[in-house]
């Protein structure tokens, strides 16, 4: 396995492969996804949060997930259309992936073993669950699906320093 988010790639929601090398020197918030989640609203703020910070160096990168409650069924031109027509999303989004199980996507393989979860888990337990990565690559922290995008600016900010 990669030792760094930037050997890591992944394929966007139109079908290109996207090293997260193109994210280097910017701080990341990573997050799985999903379109009929009670965390969906979540799209909101973050979208918010790539506005107020993506021109000092951050992004958010979203990646659609149907592992929890089958809450993303669309393929890649319906999830596109869901989050740009619902909640203004601009900030880049992925083609749909597992992020658990032997179909694991090579990047969160790669994240669940930098940031564990609750009591050493690496499984991601839902839907929003968020990874921040600083300037360097290093995977910072693992947030839960219930911890508000808002929650993480003072955060944020103080990475983009």
């Amino acid at each position: 396995m990669s030792q760094s988010f930037y050997d890591q790639s992944a394929v966007d929601i139109q079908g290109n492969t996207v090293s997260m090398a193109q994210f280097k020197d910017k701080v990341v918030l990573v997050v799985n996804t999903a379109s009929e989640c009670g965390f969906t609203h979540q799209y909101k703020p973050l979208e918010h949060l790539y506005q107020l910070y993506k021109d000092q160096g951050f992004v958010v990168l979203g990646f659609p997930c149907n592992q929890f409650g089958k809450q993303e069924k669309g393929d890649e031109a319906a999830i596109s259309e869901f989050c740009e027509i619902n909640f203004g999303v601009t900030f880049p989004l992925f083609s749909k992936i597992d992020v658990n199980g032997p179909d694991s996507a090579p990047l969160y393989t790669f994240l669940k073993s930098q940031a564990k979860g609750l009591l050493g888990s690496q499984s991601i337990k839902w839907n929003f669950t968020k990874f921040l990565i600083n300037k360097d690559g290093k995977v910072l922290n693992r947030y839960s699906p219930t911890t508000k995008p808002e929650n993480l600016m003072s955060e944020i900010e103080g990475l983009l320093k």
